[in-house]
């Protein structure tokens, strides 16, 4: 007999049950489907997302060239700097954050705030943001001991520039400084909160004094803290360089010069290599490595001394006496006879005019190496009117002067050498006869700068190369053009250097050991009265401003060392008592104390 448990008619019905079947079978191809959507379908993508949950790629950065002198001391090396970075996606609470570390800094949090909001376009959320570049010990070590309780705060270690010399290789050097928006624009290579040149050598040579940077994984956990590093790529350091400059020469231009404004400069002419590249006043470069502040830069930009122009290639003077050189060049280039008189009353009379010589009682008659010997004015007055601006101002050209040199330094100043074009474009004026007789002398229009006359006096010792001027024994000589005179042209006028230190106004020079040729220039800066003129004020008696500018360009042979020395110290006055002295002490490093 068969029980029945269940009333007829309750048992469910055969359709709901699998209704209800299909729907747990459903659900499930759901869940699988998902699954291999997941960890199949874009099972690599995830994983992927995942490790960069975990890693972190950062960029390790490369330590520039280092620097030396020609005997290898250290001028510019690299020191590790601890800077305070943000990275903003670890980062709770910003505003808590960036309260603290203005509590630690002193840094206004609006100042914080406004560099997070500038950069934040420039830098991704998982990189280190830098808000402070240079933390000093005791900070960072205070710093260091809370960032656990901060998450997002770290600490970046960094190649800090440092130049040990300070001020004393300022306008050789430059400095370096954080990257500007414009240099991100043009170099994709550089990140926001790098150390770039900014000016001298640093800025020049960029490229070859940047490494470039490495690139590592950095393991980190949910608060940002560092579990582990790996090397993907590792960095390459710049290039090194090594200087022309003798440190020890170096030091002593520059306290030659100190507390006067100018330049001085020691060339090797065989080489257009800078022994001593000395301009005054000068400026702390260590002081822009991190950042000036706006105090310390408007002290900078305010001195109406302007410590931060680099004198040998960006002031243009008038040279003075120095120019009858190059007018003497430009007349044994044109045909005039060495042997070609004039007479010296101590005036010379053009048109309406008398043109003073510097010498009131008159020369008498000086052919042309007695003229430069005594700088006779009245000889370079006619010379000049004979051969007229277009030759001078050929000639001068071809010599190197109103052109750049090329030195590895930026901003140089090309000067200015005259034409009858130049002054029709520029002032929309004839040449006018009379112009000729300044320029002959060195006055007028005439602008030169330093190493221009360095480079032409090494171009009349060295065989007539005129050779681009160089701060590194790393790169040979380059000749870039050559005088256009004879070996017999240059050799007169390097004789009438040499007598105007036997008895000229460079005798402060002479010495029994060494040949010595040199010419001195006093550069007017402000046009005199007549009554002024003649009675030719005492230095002591004008104002700073007014004084003329003083002129000594000097070569030195003994045995088989040669060099040139070029000095020019603003408002000095007299090129042989202001410059002349300085020279002189250069010499006796040089070839040892005078032995006259």
């Amino acid at each position: 007999m068969t029980t029945n448990l269940e009333p007829e008619g309750q048992q469910p019905p055969r359709s709901g049950l699998i209704l209800l079947q299909c729907l747990v079978l459903g659900l499930f191809a759901v869940f699988a489907l998902r699954l291999w959507y997941l960890q199949i379908h874009r099972g690599e993508e995830f994983s992927r997302k995942a490790r960069d949950n975990q890693l972190r790629r950062e960029a390790i950065y490369a330590p520039r060239g280092l620097i030396r002198d020609r005997v290898g001391k250290l001028v510019a090396v690299n020191e590790p700097a601890y800077a305070l970075g943000l990275v903003r996606e670890d980062v709770k609470d910003m505003a808590a954050t960036l309260a603290q570390v203005s509590a630690w800094t002193g840094i206004p949090v609006e100042d914080l705030a406004q560099r997070v909001g500038h950069l934040r376009k420039r830098i991704k959320p998982f990189e280190p943001l830098i808000l402070v570049q240079d933390l000093p010990f005791a900070l960072l070590a205070r710093i260091e001991a809370n960032t656990l309780f901060w998450p997002g705060l770290e600490i970046v270690v960094r190649p800090k520039r440092y130049y040990p010399q300070g001020p004393l290789l300022a306008h050789v050097l430059g400095y370096v400084a954080e990257v500007s928006e414009e240099e991100l624009e043009r170099d994709p290579t550089l990140a926001m909160g790098d150390l770039v040149g900014k000016n001298g050598m640093e800025l020049i040579l960029e490229n070859r004094l940047r490494g470039a940077k490495g690139v590592q994984n950095l393991e980190v956990d949910a608060t940002g803290r560092r579990l582990g590093e790996e090397v993907v790529t590792s960095p390459s350091a710049g290039e090194n360089l090594t200087l022309s400059i003798d440190l020890a020469l170096q030091e002593l231009c520059f306290h030659l010069l100190d507390g006067q404004a100018g330049s001085l400069l020691v060339m090797d002419p065989a080489t257009g290599r800078l022994l001593a590249y000395v301009s005054q006043p000068a400026y702390d470069n260590n002081q822009f490595v991190l950042g000036l502040s706006s105090k310390q830069w408007a002290e900078l930009r305010d001195d109406p001394m302007h410590p931060m122009q680099n004198r040998a290639i960006q002031s243009a003077y008038p040279p003075g006496s120095v120019f009858k050189l190059v007018v003497a060049g430009a007349g044994l280039h044109a045909g005039v006879s060495p042997k070609d008189t004039a007479f010296c009353t101590g005036g010379y009379a053009f048109g309406s005019r008398v043109f003073r010589c510097w010498k009131k009682e008159g020369h008498g008659t000086v052919d042309m190496l007695r003229g430069l010997v005594q700088s006779c004015d009245v000889f370079f007055y006619q010379l000049g009117d004979r051969l007229g601006v277009d030759r001078m101002s050929a000639f001068a050209k071809a010599s190197g002067f109103g052109d750049l040199t090329g030195i590895d330094l930026p901003h140089e100043k090309p000067g200015l050498i005259p034409s009858r074009e130049w002054k029709r474009k520029r002032m929309g004026e004839a040449w006018y006869p009379g112009e000729n007789l300044n320029m002959a002398i060195g006055q007028g229009y005439n602008q030169v700068t330093p190493i221009q006359v360095a480079r032409f006096v090494s171009a009349l010792v060295n065989g007539g190369e005129l050779i681009k001027p160089s701060l590194t024994m790393n790169d040979d000589p380059v000749v870039q053009d050559h005088l256009q005179l004879t070996d017999k042209q240059r050799d007169l006028i390097l004789e009438a250097m040499v007598e105007t230190v036997q008895e000229g106004t460079a005798r402060v020079l002479l010495r029994k050991d060494a040949r010595i040729g040199g010419k001195t220039g006093t550069a007017q800066v402000v046009r005199l009265k007549a009554s002024e003129a003649e009675k030719r004020r005492k230095l002591e008696e004008m104002e700073y401003w007014e004084r003329d500018h003083a002129w000594i360009a000097t070569f030195g042979q003994k045995a088989d060392r040669a060099y040139v020395v070029v000095c020019m110290v603003e408002h000095g006055g007299h090129g042989g008592s202001t410059a002349g002295p300085v020279v002189k002490a250069v010499y006796d490093y040089l070839f040892g104390e005078n032995a006259s």
